[in-house]
């Protein structure tokens, strides 16, 4: 099995031409793997519109390190995944 990376580049186009490789999703902020918010290089909506377009219809992990009241950090992640 070959693991796709999103490391820097296109995020979405990647998810595009290597879904049917795909059997994982994992958010983490960046910069730091923090909260996925605003502050981020990644529009996390976006990229999860991405995802379900392309036909994902399982889990995705979150890396969950909050910087701030856990409890609104998590419930702003689900509403920025919840597409």
């Amino acid at each position: 099995m070959r693991a796709v990376k999103f490391t820097k580049g296109d995020v979405i186009d990647t998810i595009q031409k290597s879904i049917q490789f795909i059997n994982h999703f994992h958010t983490g902020g960046v910069p730091g793997r923090n909260e996925i918010d605003e502050t981020q290089e990644l529009n996390y909506r976006a990229v999860m519109r991405a995802i379900a377009d392309a036909g994902y219809t399982s889990f995705v992990g979150q890396e969950f390190v909050p910087k701030r009241d856990p409890v609104a950090s998590m419930k702003q992640a689900y509403e920025i995944c919840n597409v």
